[in-house]
């Protein structure tokens, strides 16, 4: 490996409805939702609810010069990241980083969104940009037929009310995409594609990206900020970076500084880096980033996930073994487990869930009190009160692969907060499993066996490189990872 070579350092937006943003490394601002959260169980609440629907909605799918930037962080339990459009330096554009979908898109004016009270909007104090109509993708592009699932260009053109001698010629280049329907887990959306110039960061050197496809809505349902997809499709923002520098394309990697629902807590930032960066940087301290690999699973129906098999999941020393479904991809594109950083829990299929549980609640339950109210309250399980000293035991993830074992802190998968105190009760320790049950196998039908969500890559340096095809993981201190890599 070259001792230098192109790397661009973000820092990554954790978004967040429960206080204002933290402006951290970066020369210019921007502001976060104000939209309040009551309660720690209803922030809880709201991200399992989010975490489950979005993992249902996937199983129903059936160089030579370095570069660094810095982009701004805020507190919460999902990723954003900023970029400005054409010339424009001070507009900046927040989007949620998401390795799960493939799209690049943000709302454009005139903008509606539909069912959005409410809702998290970390873009909420800017102003959606104008997208002049001179800067839209022909309906031949291949961007367009990706757009709309790989429908051929002359069924785009005729439609774009392409005339019919005009397709049958070649010779409507000047008809632009027809509008193209998006869906997430709790949300959806109707958009065009454009091409404009993209820049990754307002301060020097910063990145120009001329002819970036993104996709402009003007009205969604329940999407009130727009998602820079980092999946495996062409219309992705990897493929997309591919295309101007190879080396910048080919991998990617985050680090995620762990994040808790304390509304108070001020977190820091959590560099996500594009582009492969000198082995001598991975040494921080006495820490060497031994990273952990295991081969990402081609899947026939959702090409742009990042597949992986898990074979289990150990609690303590006792080894649950996972279902087949998650294991690996089956012909219909069923099955194996999704990195997915726009999830938030880990998402396993019911009977995995409920022995992971059983085993967990044998050698918790014995110690401390159930907390089923709480439980009722976050839509996680099983909560316990925390009053009695004791350990949880350590849960590992056994991925396909020789000697692919991801041992968990404690932290990433039990979260204890403080319950109570409002006169009546009395405060207490709570704590929760942030594991999910994400349903019965039976109905997994060309969808997910599971979902790996962000709390749980959390103190991780989670490494994707798409020219090996495999995922890796390598613990790591992120914070000081950052502050490494931005001295630089």
């Amino acid at each position: 490996m070259a001792s230098s070579l192109i790397i661009l350092l973000f820092v990554l937006c954790i978004s967040c409805s429960t206080q204002s943003s933290e402006m951290v490394l970066m020369p210019l601002t921007h502001s976060m939702s104000q939209t309040q959260f009551n309660s720690t169980h209803h922030l809880l609440k709201s991200t399992s609810t989010r975490s489950a629907a979005r993992f249902h909605h996937q199983r129903r799918l059936g160089g030579q010069q370095q570069h660094q930037v810095s982009l701004p962080l805020s507190p919460g339990s999902d990723y954003t990241l900023s970029f400005y459009l054409g010339s424009d330096p001070l507009q900046p554009i927040v989007l949620y980083m998401d390795t799960g979908s493939d799209l690049v898109w943000f709302p454009c004016a005139p903008f509606e969104c539909i069912l959005c009270e409410g809702k998290s909007n970390p873009a909420i104090n800017t102003k959606p940009p104008n997208i002049s109509r001179m800067a839209a993708v022909s309906c031949k592009s291949p961007a367009c037929s990706a757009a709309h699932s790989s429908i051929p260009s002359s069924d785009l053109c005729a439609m774009a009310r392409c005339p019919l001698e005009s397709i049958e010629t070649s010779d409507c280049s000047s008809f632009s995409c027809p509008p193209f329907y998006y869906a997430y887990g709790d949300g959806s959306l109707i958009a065009r594609l454009y091409r404009h110039t993209l820049s990754i960061s307002a301060s020097s050197p910063s990145l120009v990206l001329k002819n970036f496809t993104f996709g402009c809505a003007h009205t969604t349902l329940g999407e009130p900020t727009g998602v820079a997809g980092f999946g495996r499709g062409l219309l992705s923002l990897p493929a997309q970076l591919a295309t101007f520098s190879p080396q910048l394309g080919n991998q990617f990697s985050y680090c995620l500084v762990s994040h808790s629902f304390d509304q108070e807590r001020v977190r820091r930032p959590s560099p996500l880096i594009i582009g492969r960066y000198d082995d001598k940087q991975k040494k921080i301290g006495s820490e060497l980033a031994e990273f952990v690999y295991t081969s990402m699973l081609e899947n026939p129906k959702h090409p742009y996930f990042y597949c992986v098999g898990l074979v289990g999941i150990s609690v303590g020393k006792k080894m649950i073994p996972a279902p087949e479904i998650v294991k690996r991809v089956d012909k219909k594109g069923g099955g194996g487990m999704v990195v997915d950083s726009g999830t938030t829990f880990t998402m396993l299929p019911a009977g995995f869930y409920n022995s992971v549980v059983a085993e967990f609640d044998r050698r918790v339950g014995g110690v401390h009190e159930r907390a089923s109210e709480i439980e009722d309250k976050t839509g996680l399980g099983p909560c316990y009160y925390m009053d009695k000293v004791g350990q949880v035991p350590t849960v590992t993830l056994h991925f396909a692969g020789n000697g692919s074992s991801v041992v968990l802190p404690s932290k990433n998968y039990f979260y204890e907060f403080l319950d109570g105190g409002d006169g009546i009760r009395r405060k207490r320790r709570v704590g929760c499993l942030m594991l999910m049950n994400g349903g019965d196998e039976v109905e997994l039908t060309g969808g997910p066996g599971a979902t790996l969500g962000n709390y749980q890559q959390q103190g991780f340096e989670v490494v994707y490189d798409l020219e090996k095809k495999r995922v890796g993981f390598a613990r790591r201190h992120c914070a000081s990872l950052w502050d490494r890599l931005n001295q630089n």
